[in-house]
């Protein structure tokens, strides 16, 4: 276990050292450190085994670029949200089967899961540091 922890230190410190290089107020930086923070909250929370782990993130990596072009091409077409999620859920379901493959049922469940749990953490946070950030204009403007 204290092996896997280091080697997600280092990649996330490898993350975070290659995000930092794009400079300040890139959104490439942005949008890469939320998915190193991502990586690190689903393995934390499903506990991969090494063998579980070199299976799980290729399909992972495949499954999440496939729904980042779909949310991509809905924003760019202003795609009606119902048809928007029912692409998703088309792509959930098609990915079942493969993280099946490579994880036991709980631990595809557990992935669902800590999935949804991560965006609303992320969705909460969002929300904290948009209030905090009117709270200090309000008060710059008095």
């Amino acid at each position: 276990m204290k092996q896997i922890l280091s080697i997600l230190s280092l990649f996330l410190v490898l993350c975070f050292a290659a995000t930092a290089q794009n400079g300040p107020g890139k959104k490439d930086s942005a949008g890469n450190k939320v998915a190193a923070i991502k990586i690190a909250y689903l393995t934390s929370k499903l506990n991969l085994s090494p063998e579980e782990a070199q299976k799980f993130w290729p399909i992972y990596n495949k499954y999440a670029e496939e729904l980042r072009k779909v949310r991509n091409d809905a924003r760019k077409n202003n795609t009606p949200e119902l048809e928007v999620e029912e692409k998703v859920l088309a792509i959930r379901k098609k990915y079942n089967s493969e993280f099946s493959k490579a994880l036991p049922p709980e631990k595809v469940n557990a992935f669902y899961k800590a999935e949804k749990e991560f965006g609303t953490m992320l969705k909460k946070e969002w929300m904290e540091r948009r209030q905090k950030k009117g709270e200090k204009g309000a008060r710059a403007s008095e």
